[in-house]
């Protein structure tokens, strides 16, 4: 447990600064993120340190696709979430609704650990599996710490985070992963309980400048795969950074929401719209090679073949095309492909 950051004295009440929900708390209530709770007069994170979760993964897992392609990454993930999603796929470890056995970790023994590692997974850390701005303090000090020790820090995270705290972390991320649950306020406020998609567009908008960003779509059947909406997504996507990555993923049943998985065809036809004015789009939670494999903008040549999690460079010099020359958005190198 730490002292949190960003909050401020109201009278007899606390406020959280750190996300956009701005929770105005009492002596002993915790934030709507459940980690936060007011103590003796303090905000206190209460998850500082402790892990439930530690796994190497592939860095597309994340999904991270345009990010040091074929890496492994150590991800780490604990508790507490500021969204409520009705759709969790995390929820037990999120929510904390589960008996997790938690670990206590420091950022120096972190970093030790990762050393401890096999070549391929010294990539970096992932922070992950729950949402990471909610684990902020911790995650401040550990990615300064990584990043010292010339290591990557990437976080898998829902964009909820108020713009100083993400400007005070930014200089240590390299990449990231932001979830776009919709594209409507409304979306947010009732399946997710949270303020919701200005905020989460501005925090992509504030990173884009700074690291790696890459962006994730739930398409969830009925609730936010109209083709007006997706279409908006597409047309911000696009007028922010035609470059930009972007993952349309597959819903299925989780949590407290039983509606029917998300047709094969609704995912492929946004990804046809999304070609139309977006350089790279891939499909999630669906085996589907082709629309998960990366293509030149310029002349459609294979450029890196994805099947599963083997990938394959199947058109690359460094980071041009070997048709054309064109050179892609890529950060970092494909693993055993050497430093570009």
């Amino acid at each position: 447990m730490r002292e949190a950051l960003y909050y401020q004295r109201e009278n007899d009440k606390i406020l959280c600064l750190l996300c956009p929900q701005h929770c105005r708390l009492k002596e002993g209530q915790e934030g709507v993120c459940g980690v936060r709770r007011v103590e003796d007069g303090k905000l206190m994170a209460l998850n500082y340190g402790r892990y439930g979760a530690l796994a190497v993964d592939p860095i597309e897992k994340k999904p991270l696709y345009h990010f040091y392609p074929g890496w492994e990454i150590l991800s780490l993930g604990t508790v507490g979430c500021n969204l409520h999603c009705s759709f969790c796929q995390n929820w037990e470890l999120a929510r904390g609704r589960r008996p997790v056995a938690m670990e206590t970790i420091t950022p120096a023994e972190l970093l030790k650990f990762l050393q401890s590692c096999s070549h391929r997974q010294q990539l970096g850390v992932s922070y992950t599996y729950n949402e990471p701005f909610i684990w902020y303090e911790f995650v401040r000090d550990a990615s300064e710490v990584m990043a010292g020790a010339g290591y990557k820090n990437v976080l898998v995270n829902n964009g909820m985070i108020n713009a100083e705290p993400l400007a005070e972390l930014l200089p240590f991320v390299h990449g990231m992963n932001v979830d776009i649950k919709a594209f409507s306020d409304g979306f947010y406020r009732r399946h997710c309980r949270g303020k919701g998609l200005q905020e989460v567009l501005g925090a992509v908008e504030q990173a884009l400048p700074h690291c790696h960003v890459e962006v994730t779509y739930l398409i969830i059947t009925t609730l936010n795969d109209s083709a007006a909406e997706i279409g908006k997504f597409i047309d911000w996507a696009a007028s922010l950074d035609r470059e930009m990555p972007v993952h349309f993923s597959r819903y299925f049943p989780a949590h407290r929401l039983d509606l029917p998985a998300t047709p094969v065809e609704t995912l492929r036809q946004a990804y046809e719209r999304a070609r139309e004015k977006l350089s790279y789009v891939y499909l999630g939670n669906v085996l589907d090679t082709e629309r998960s494999s990366t293509f030149c903008p310029s002349c459609g040549n294979l450029l890196i073949k994805r099947d599963g999690y083997y990938i394959t460079n199947a058109g690359l010099q460094g980071k041009s095309c070997t048709q054309c020359g064109y050179t892609i958005r890529l950060a970092g190198h494909i693993y055993g492909g050497g430093e570009v």
